[in-house]
């Protein structure tokens, strides 16, 4: 009978572990089957609901690295409507990976989510996007005290401080590009091509102030270095702003200015131009005016790495000094040839944790790359089903924890959807 038991619970240790139960790091988990891992990882959420995070720019770990935020959604495969509302929440990662909710939103897309992410500098301040009868608004939430404020506006980006915030018209960033802003409200502004009223504001945390700062007017008035047919298309066609991101000292944001641009059709049929500010909207530099600015990182306060096109190299990531356009350098083209959502691991940046879209087989590469050592590492290859498309695609979106030691990605598991995956790299920052 003992002997019985013995064999009983060998059987159960073994189908645990190929299960990949939670707290448990392994490199073989069922339900990624046609995934392949090259570090130990795990699912830290579970169906029957979809979870997932969103963009790669945001603080997704706490301080401590123990609670990793998250959405959760019922369906998959189709648009937002308004009425349509996401749950947030957090795993516990010293718990079994529990589950904790806490809050809810109706302002999400696909891509973005509702801006969910830790406030710099707080160890319990949670901040997301949500509208509340014909406004969008914040959620400033305590995960200890669980008190809460309401701010009077939708946040995009944060100060590394956590006073400040810049953001635009999540209404009209639904109209130009479905998957990044938000439904429910319509734009006030829908048959203007480049109102004066409207733009890009700076936002105070603590006072709940919103100030215009720079407006798509100003900015189609601005100077283009080059494309006349870009810069005629501005003039005519819906301009809108997106993905606005602090430098780490919080002088200065990036932000793209873009635009409808029939001669663009390779990246979306858009013009984008990268441009940096102060807090004020005043200084503003043009930092790369090839109509083809993608995804982009600030590797400290003066430097911005980012998927573009430039007459040296073509397609690459360059490494642009933000006021300087003459210091600019392309990073290996051979390591790192097609574009992908690029971050430094925090406090290394000698080290970019990067990803692909989907190859010829679905796969989505998740990697680590060393630029003094120019060593890339794998760290696994995702299956993506033909279904996640579009606006409603799951790309990786790879996410550091605070320390470098792991990194979270969204990714579908086999029968429940997109879910977030814990990967453990340690053995690779540690060396």
């Amino acid at each position: 009978m003992q002997y019985k038991i013995v064999i009983l619970f060998l059987v159960l240790a073994i189908a645990g572990n190929s299960a990949a139960q939670p707290g448990t790091f392994t490199t073989n988990i069922e339900n990624l089957a046609k995934s392949t891992l090259h570090v130990p990882a795990r699912i830290i959420t579970s169906g029957p609901s979809h979870h997932w995070f969103g963009y790669y720019d945001k603080l997704q770990f706490d301080p401590t690295n123990r609670f990793v935020l998250g959405m959760e959604v019922d369906f998959e495969g189709r648009s937002p409507q308004p009425e349509d509302e996401i749950k947030i929440g957090m795993v516990d990662l010293k718990n079994h990976d529990k589950w904790i909710e806490f809050g809810t939103s109706k302002a999400w897309g696909w891509q973005q989510g509702c801006m969910l992410q830790f406030v710099p500098g707080s160890d319990s301040l949670v901040i997301w996007n949500d509208r509340i009868d014909d406004q969008f608004v914040a959620h400033l939430y305590n995960i200890y005290t669980e008190k809460e404020k309401i701010l009077p506006f939708a946040i995009y980006a944060l100060s590394p401080d956590g006073v400040h915030a810049v953001t635009t018209d999540f209404e009209r960033i639904q109209d130009t590009r479905r998957g990044y802003g938000y439904a429910g409200i319509p734009d006030p502004n829908r048959e203007e091509m480049a109102p004066d009223d409207a733009g890009i504001y700076l936002c105070n945390l603590k006072t709940g102030k919103k100030e215009l700062i720079i407006t798509y007017r100003e900015m189609v008035e601005m100077p283009m270095l080059a494309d006349d047919d870009a810069n005629t298309d501005r003039a005519t066609q819906k301009n809108w702003f997106n993905h606005l991101l602090f430098n780490p000292d919080g002088s200065r944001f990036i932000f793209l200015h873009r635009w409808k641009a029939k001669n663009k059709k390779d990246v979306g049929g858009f013009a984008t131009l990268m441009y940096t500010s102060d807090l004020k909207g005043e200084k503003i530099n043009l930092v790369d005016p090839s109509n083809y600015t993608s995804h982009f990182i600030w590797k400290d306060e003066k430097h911005i790495a980012a998927w573009t096109r430039q007459p040296s190299n073509g397609k690459g990531f360059y490494v642009f000094t933000d006021g300087k356009p003459d210091e600019t350098y392309v990073l290996n083209q051979e390591k790192m040839p097609v574009n992908g959502h690029n971050t430094y691991l925090p406090n290394n940046v000698n080290w970019i944790l990067n990803d692909t879209y989907p190859d010829k087989n679905r796969l989505q590469h998740v990697y680590l790359y060393n630029v003094k050592t120019d060593k890339k590492v794998p760290l696994g290859n995702f299956y993506l089903p033909p279904e996640y498309k579009g606006e409603w695609r799951c790309d990786t979106h790879p996410r550091s924890g605070n320390k470098g030691k792991m990194v979270c990605i969204d990714c579908p598991v086999d029968g429940v959807g997109r879910q977030l995956i814990l990967l453990d790299i340690s053995g690779i920052t540690n060396k």
